[in-house]
C-alpha cells in the first residue's frame, strides 16, 4: 500500500489508500484456517470444581 505517513489530511489520506487498494492485486485464497497458528488453550479438567 501507499505510504501515507506524510498527508495530514484526513480525506486526502482516505483517497490515495483506497486508490492504492483498488490497484493493488487481489489477495489469493487461504491455504489454511483462519486460527491455525494461534496458541491453543487446553481445556479446563471437567469434574468438581476446586472453590
Amino acid at each position: 500500500m501507499a505510504n501515507t505517513k506524510s498527508i495530514t489530511d484526513t480525506d486526502e489520506r482516505k483517497k490515495v489508500k483506497r486508490a492504492a487498494r483498488k490497484k493493488a492485486a487481489p489477495k489469493g485464497k487461504r491455504t489454511g484456517a483462519r486460527g491455525e497458528n494461534k496458541a491453543k488453550v487446553k481445556k479446563a479438567a471437567r469434574g468438581q470444581s476446586k472453590r
